[in-house]
């Protein structure tokens, strides 16, 4: 691919899902919504301007150090509520596991026809909500608490979960993995390094950020550390454990997020603004991805599959984990509708259909649209419907100016 036609697919790109951000300022729709719209439009879907394929093996890394920057970013500002509140975050991650699995892969064989094997690898792939979709979604909605807070840490949680057995699975299907048994060894050693080795970089880069002199230049130098020690942590956990370094970048923005620091508010509004470019970037580029040609064969066995995951599934899990904590109607419903799918959803989804089409399994291309299928009606339907759900419950946080001139 000659470099002109590379610097236009980045320059298409960006431009496209700055747009969309544009429109969603202006119009007041949700962003995650318009992005996926832009990439559609740009991508195969639409006028094939931009075919992530032509960045080959660069699209899993580029992917992979924006999404890590993206859940950094989720664990510097999570702020799980404590006690029963707290709970429900892990309740809901423990249901979610055990009844999304079973549902993904029973809907994904019965109603969207794949295979016993690639409906357990999607099954995992779509068990978590996406952060990239969910916290836009929540700071937008302004979402009274703590709802914003259950939403964001359940997505932050399983996310790297679901991508770890997404990946274990694929193993087990290509035959790298002969058992269950190994499966769940590769789950647990993934998720326990990259755990580790987050909390040692976060611990460190805490107090670099610490014992750095509190001068008004050091700015530019704490967030050039921050990204250093994230990505060489990101890079070194892939190339030690592939997948490990989803719950590293986690679990280091964790850490961090609770150091002390003199200029917390500043470097982490920074951290935040290139997550958000991130989000621009990545939306349109990986949904630039998605084939009228995948998505039509699926039919409405397809879209059923996808319903039955929203009106079904995942009702029955968030009632069964909610049972008896202080949430009322109201907030349950808001959690039993908010739950999108997002940008590692995606990304696992393009980079396992080119391993499996490359070992020669038919259904790559049905897994794959079906991935795209549920990120569609998920992000399309609750994107849109949420904020004037939000409303209607009375979930939102009222404007401090409307609520002082009510007073007055």
């Amino acid at each position: 691919m000659s470099e002109d036609r590379l610097s236009l697919l980045w320059g298409i790109t960006i431009a496209s899902g700055a747009t969309a951000q544009l429109l969603a300022r202006i119009t007041s729709l949700p962003g995650v919504v318009l992005l996926l719209a832009s990439g559609l439009v740009v991508g195969r879907a639409g006028f094939h301007w931009v075919e992530p394929l032509d960045l080959g093996n660069g699209l899993g890394t580029v992917v992979g150090l924006l999404v890590s920057l993206v859940l950094f970013d989720g664990g510097l500002n999570l702020r799980l509520p404590g006690g029963e509140l707290k709970t429900a975050v892990l309740r809901i991650v423990m249901v979610r596991f055990v009844l999304a699995l079973g549902g993904g892969l029973l809907a994904g064989h019965w109603l969207a026809g794949l295979n016993w094997q690639l409906a357990s690898v999607y099954s995992a792939i779509v068990l978590a909500t996406g952060p990239t979709v969910v916290n836009p979604l929540v700071q937008q909605m302004k979402l009274l608490p703590p709802l914003g807070e259950l939403l964001e840490g359940e997505g932050l949680v399983l996310e790297p979960i679901g991508a770890v057995l997404a990946l274990m699975l694929l193993e087990l299907v290509l035959g790298d993995l002969q058992s269950w048994q190994g499966v769940a060894q590769g789950l647990l050693l993934r998720l326990g390094f990259g755990v580790l080795a987050g909390l040692l970089c976060g611990l460190f880069l805490s107090e670099i950020l610490r014992r750095l002199p509190d001068e008004k230049d050091a700015l530019g130098l704490r967030l050039q550390l921050s990204l250093g020690v994230l990505l060489l942590m990101f890079t070194s956990c892939e190339a030690f454990l592939p997948e490990s370094g989803l719950p590293a970048a986690v679990a280091a923005g964790v850490v961090v997020g609770r150091r002390p620091s003199t200029e917390p508010e500043q470097l982490d509004g920074l951290i935040r603004q290139l997550a958000q470019l991130a989000i621009t970037l990545l939306f349109p580029l990986l949904a630039a991805d998605v084939s009228w040609q995948e998505l039509s064969p699926l039919g409405y066995g397809g879209v059923a599959c996808v319903l039955v995951l929203m009106l079904l599934v995942r009702p029955v899990a968030i009632a069964i984990a909610t049972f008896g904590l202080p949430l009322d109607g109201p907030q349950r419903l808001m959690l039993t509708w908010l739950a999108p799918r997002g940008i590692v959803t995606a990304a696992i989804a393009s980079l396992f259909a080119i391993r499996l089409e490359q070992a020669g399994i038919s259904g790559a291309g049905r897994l794959q649209g079906l991935v795209f299928l549920t990120i569609l009606m998920t992000v399309g339907l609750q994107g849109l419907s949420a904020p004037w759900l939000a409303r209607r419950l009375g979930l939102v946080q009222a404007d401090p100016i409307v609520a002082t001139a009510i007073k007055e």
